[in-house]
Formats: C-alpha cells, structure tokens, sequence
C-alpha cells in the first residue's frame, strides 16, 4: 500500500481485501462447487463412530423378522476406492404377473420336465380415459303422480363431466410431478382427448373449493400441535395492474411433526404480518432460524422459540475455504451431533428414550463447541466467513441446543424445508401464479399433498377418494379424510 495512507484507510482497505476474496470464494463457490452441503471428516470412510454404550447397541439385535440374502459385487471407482453393489433388487410382490410361457424349440414330448427358468421384466401400459356412464330409468308413478327417477351421486364439480380420478390426476400432475396445465393438454391430445387449457384450469379451480373444509381442519390441527416448524419460500405472482409483470409473493410454511401435517399458508410479502396472523393464538414451541420476523415470538408468553441446527452449520460449511481448521473441527462436532440423532431414528427411540440418548451423548458435545465457540471469537477478523460462522452460533446458541432438552423436537428444520421442495421444481416449470387467489389455491394443495408425502401416502389414490366423496362427508367428520387419519373405503 502507498506509505501516505492513514491508519483508518489501511484498516478499511485490508477489510476490503478479505471482503472481495470471500465474496469471490463464494462466486466460485456457486458456480463450479459442489451443491451439497455433505461434509466428509476425518475418520475412516468420512464416519464418525459413536459410543453409546453395549446396551443401546443391543436393542437393535433380534429386531429383525425375516433374513434377506444377497449377492454383492465390488465396482473399482477411480481413485482405488471400492463401491460395494448390493445386487438388483426384486420387482415388487404387489405388482400383477402376467405370466408367459415359452417352451422350447424343439419336440419335448416323452422329456420329463425337471424345473424352470424365471425372467422377470417390468412393462408398463400408459393410463387410459374412459367415460363413466350413469344410466337412469325413469318410471312414470301410477295415478299420474309424477315420474321416479334416481338420485345422481354428488360429484367433483357440479355438472361438470370431470371424474374424481381425472381431477386428481391433474392435481397431481401440476403440483407433484410439476407438469403445467398446457403439458397436460398436449398429452391428453395424444391419448384422443383435446382439452382446452382454459378448461384444465377451471377445472383445477373448482376442484380446489370442496377441499377447502379439510385445509381449514389441518391448519386447526397444526396450530393446537405445541410444536411448530416454520420456513418460507418466494412465488412469483402476475401482478393485473402492471401488465407484463410479476410480483414476489411468499409461501410461509407451518410443518407440524406430531400430527405429520404441512401447512403453506400465501402472503403478498416477507414482513412479520404473515407468522404474526397465522400464529396469534399459537402457544408452544416454534422452531425457525435466525430470520428476523420471528423475533417477536421470542417475548410472547407461552411461545419457546428454538433455531435450526443446519443453518448454523452451513455457516461452518462455507468458511473451509477461510479458515479449513476451525471450520473442520466445529463441522465434525456437529457432525457427531447428527450422528447421535441418526443412530435415535435407527433405533426408533420414542421422545423420553431419546431425550436420555441426548443427555448422554449430545450435551458433552454441545458443552465443548459452546467454549470452543467462546476461545475462538476474539481470534479471528470479525468480518471474515470464520467469524461469521462464529459470531452467528454463539448469539443463537442457547436457542440452538434446545432440542436437547426435549426428546419431541428436532435438531433442525430439515422437515420443514422438505416439504418446500416442490414450490422450487414447480417454479421452474410453471413459472408463476396467474393470481393472487391462484397462489392461494396452489397453498392449499401443496399443504394436502405434501402432507400426504409425510404420511407415506400415494397423492393420486388419496385425492382421488377424497375428491369422489368429501361432498357428501359430514362437516362435523372432516378430520377422517385428514392424511394420516384417511381409510380409503
């Protein structure tokens, strides 16, 4: 640097410096680097081991009702290391057989047939319309009294000739599989249907109004849960005053994990105005990260706000290019921590058998990296990836290591930012919302059907039922067709 420059433009020029090479860091970052947030330790194969006591490793032994054999080859990958191949895996028992028989070539007769050959293959036959067709006879009551006649079954939309299981499949198609509506026309065309797109999306329109009731159950049954996840996420939206534009609304996510059940509840934008509604009479604990609308949940009676493990560990997880010893140490503690959590789900711990497994095992941890937080903050540029990584863990620490103190919660938001998923895959298709009631109507079916996904449940099945019966369903019964209550019948 020139000699004539004062202490203050040195300091501010050396912060520039450490400013323009992790912004670059991170350009490189995004552009040529890895996506995935997996981090790999030291240990052998990149696994951390865990001693969590004879006892612990025992339970998992006599589980087991059936033993499963199978062959295994070794693939030499680049680089000397060895990919153990488990073998194909079996087509699955549900699917029909239709059995063809192929005998050989040659004359058999007088041959005794000692056993035979099994091939399988999977085929598929593509889905096909076909017309439901309501005959009713009409028979002329006697005294000339009138004509008896029977009752159509209530349907979808009201005269309209969409079936239940043709609206669930657009549902599906546009919401899960992310197929916008004039896709779907098009393939239509080629089974020898032609469906206008205008009349796709009237039909979506209408489908969404008898589900209503049911969005209006699960947000019921999210806020009365005591444990809310929260995320949010962008939508674009036409905007009808400003031709040729769009505007940015957001999805606020609800993800309650004791119900299973996923809420997106729409807001025109990113303030405190959306959770501040949706949450007004909510009492128990809200897990988010550090984002700041959530902050005045923080002195509200009854309310525990809890943060994310991950988005403090993806912190660490950008600073391995700014300080790789000390982001490496805290990423190895955090991922001990993950181990710990995943062996709980191995062992399909209930909450108290999983809060003892954290006391033991997770609090040493959590007591090591909050020190180790605190020694290493005066040490490094406050301004640098490191720090921040630092800084940012240390003022949300407390409200980090909650989840250890109760085996009900999560170490992180991972569910919640699951179900958001699709929004992303679905805006890259279709684009954006036609309108503000249109996103409103997309919240609804993304909170069906991504409850539906927690629930292991198959969307177009479910849908489809539903679809075919919540007319006529009683108001007073609608939490039966919630996800994880839902009997198809």
């Amino acid at each position: 640097m020139p000699p004539d420059l004062t202490d203050k433009t040195r300091e501010d020029l050396a912060w520039e410096i450490v400013r323009l090479r992790q912004e670059n860091a991170e350009l490189k970052r995004m552009v040529f680097g890895r996506k995935a947030e997996r981090f790999i330790g030291t240990g052998p194969d990149g696994q951390l081991s865990l001693e969590l006591g004879a006892d612990q490793k025992a339970s998992t032994e006599g589980e087991a009702d059936t033993e499963e054999i199978t062959y295994r080859r070794q693939k030499k990958q680049q680089g000397g290391v060895v990919k153990i191949h488990p073998g194909r895996a079996p087509l699955p028992a549900h699917l029909p057989r239709v059995e063809v028989t192929i005998e050989p070539a040659e004359d058999t007769e007088g041959l005794v047939r000692i056993g035979e050959e099994i091939t399988e293959e999977l085929d598929y036959t593509p889905g096909k319309f076909f017309v439901r067709r309501y005959r009713r006879p009409k028979y002329a009551k006697a005294d000339g009294e009138g004509v008896l006649i029977g009752a159509l079954p209530t349907r979808p939309i009201d005269k309209g000739i969409p079936g239940p299981g043709l609206l669930a499949q657009i549902l599906v198609d546009k919401y899960v599989d992310h197929l916008p509506l004039y896709r779907q026309g098009k393939r239509f065309e080629r089974e020898g249907v032609k469906i206008a797109d205008s009349t796709l999306g009237d039909w979506l329109r209408q489908a969404v109004t008898p589900l209503q009731p049911l969005y209006e159950a699960m947000k019921s049954h999210v806020l009365n849960s005591g444990y809310i996840q929260a995320d949010e996420t962008t939508i674009k939206v036409l905007d009808k005053d400003k031709k040729g534009s769009t505007h940015l609304g957001y999805y606020w996510v609800y993800h309650a994990p004791g119900p299973r059940i996923a809420i997106f509840d729409y807001q025109k934008g990113r303030g405190r105005e959306g959770p501040t509604q949706f949450l007004q009479h909510y009492q128990g604990d809200l897990q988010c990260d550090g984002y700041e609308a959530y902050e005045l949940f923080e002195s509200r009676q009854g309310v525990r706000v809890l943060n994310c493990m991950a988005h403090g560990r993806r912190y660490f997880e950008k600073a391995l290019d700014n300080d790789r010893e000390r982001a490496t140490f805290a990423l190895e503690k955090l991922q001990a921590l993950y181990a710990i959590e995943r062996h709980a789900r191995e062992l399909k711990l209930d909450a108290p058998r999983r809060l003892a497994l954290r006391q033991e095992n997770a609090i040493p941890i959590l007591e090591e990296l909050r020190h180790w937080l605190k020694a290493n903050l005066s040490e490094v540029l406050p301004k640098s990836t490191i720090g921040e990584a630092i800084a940012y863990n240390l003022r949300r620490w407390d409200k980090l290591c909650i989840y250890a103190s109760d085996g009900r919660l999560e170490i992180d938001n991972n569910l919640v930012e699951n179900t958001i998923r699709p929004v992303a895959l679905g805006r890259k298709n279709y684009l954006f919302a036609g309108s503000h009631d249109s996103a409103q109507r997309a919240a609804i079916l993304y909170s069906i059907l991504a409850s539906c996904k927690i629930c292991n449940l198959n969307p177009l099945e479910y849908l489809t039922d539903v679809l075919g019966r919540i007319q006529d369903h009683p108001i007073n019964a609608i939490e039966e067709l919630l996800p994880y209550n839902w009997k198809p019948v």
